[in-house]
């Protein structure tokens, strides 16, 4: 056996190398080594990344991908409900059945490439959103020191290419609102002359609307899980809890909504069924396709409204900042921005989006009658 100021090698019987070495009290095997120089340089390596700080116990990484994966999102009791949700859905259908057998030790580059190119030649929206969640989880074994680099190294796999959505005409929001059930038709206003949400729409009470100052504030927002079920929470941003100028038509639209079809506590939800319970999102979406087919456009996703407002507000002059400020948006480099949107001039765009409002209702009002 030959000794070493670090670890030991000695001649197997088959004529082979062993590099052994004490670790916190116990002894860890790197390997067989067909010469006994490579033995030590083996020895020599470990070594170094101790001194660096760079070393992994090999011990340390028999997990395999998945149920690190598991331990990760447990211990992440801060999540949102519906980020959870995603995590989940993501590890379960596309990243656990393609990679989650291996132990995280053992992943490579080469097989995390592979894996992201095929996902995204299929679903290159849903291929970003698995590497980033796949790049996060081995960034924090690095950090737990279970690996010594991550194997997601990618370059532009976490970026997501959305296609352009599509921006409905004046005349087409008309016919989509015309379209509506009595007790949905407002949806199609907020979204579009107001800029919001679904969820912001689906949370409204009667006690966010302010018909004396033409504003809606925004406190809270009405979402639904992969369950059916539904979850009132908090914006998720300071930007998202905002005040929002009112266009004097919507305005009427509201007042004649809330007087029939909302419930007389400040309390109640705007948006309801015509029983006055909360709408689900079957109910929803079952009401906008039949909207959109027969406004002829069924390439429209409600959110696309909101898409098709914040263009207006912009052809109407908006500059970012108000832009942001009117959508919720929030980002750090526009943060200095916003001192320079004013309320008033909220309200001056609200007062040129209502002159498109009153355009559309007056071309829909001069059709002939079926």
């Amino acid at each position: 056996m030959a000794r070493r100021h670090f670890g030991t090698v000695r001649r197997r019987s088959s004529g082979r190398w062993q590099a052994v070495y004490e670790y916190q009290g116990k002894s860890v095997s790197v390997g067989v080594f067909p010469s006994k120089a490579d033995a030590q340089a083996r020895l020599s390596a470990i070594e170094i990344e101790l001194r660096r700080g760079t070393w992994t116990d090999p011990r340390a990484g028999r997990i395999t991908l998945i149920d690190y994966a598991e331990r990760w999102l447990e211990r992440r009791p801060g999540l949102g409900i519906r980020t959870r949700e995603l995590y989940e859905y993501l590890l379960r259908k596309y990243i656990g059945p393609s990679l989650g057998h291996h132990f995280i030790t053992n992943l490579t580059p080469a097989q995390v490439r592979e894996w992201h190119a095929d996902l995204a030649t299929r679903l290159p929206s849903t291929a970003a959103k698995s590497y980033r969640l796949l790049s996060t989880i081995m960034k924090t074994a690095a950090l737990d020191g279970l690996i010594s680099s991550t194997p997601c190294r990618v370059v532009g796999a976490s970026m997501e290419h959305s296609d352009e959505r599509p921006v409905a005409s004046v005349d087409d929001v008309a016919q989509l609102e015309a379209a509506m059930p009595g007790n949905l038709r407002i949806v199609v206003s907020l979204a579009t002359w107001c800029q919001l949400r679904r969820g912001e729409i689906l949370g409204l009470r009667r006690c966010d609307v302010d018909l004396e100052k033409s504003r809606l504030n925004i406190e809270q927002s009405r979402t639904f899980l992969r369950d059916g079920s539904s979850l009132v929470k908090s914006p998720k941003t300071r930007a998202g809890r905002r005040s929002v100028s009112i266009p004097a038509g919507v305005r009427d639209e509201l007042r004649d909504h809330l007087a029939n079809f909302v419930g007389p506590t400040q309390d109640a939800l705007v948006v309801t069924n015509r029983e006055g319970e909360p709408v689900t999102a079957m109910m929803l979406q079952r009401a906008w396709t039949k909207a959109r087919n027969a406004a002829g456009r069924p390439d429209l996703h409600l959110h696309d409204l909101r898409h098709t407002g914040l263009t207006f507000a912009a052809a109407a002059g908006a500059t970012t900042a108000e832009l942001m400020l009117r959508a919720g948006h929030s980002s750090s480099e526009a943060a200095l921005r916003y001192q320079h949107a004013t309320r008033e001039r909220d309200q001056m765009l609200a007062e040129t989006l209502d002159v498109l409002l009153k355009k559309s209702k007056s071309r829909e009002a001069d059709k002939p009658g079926e």
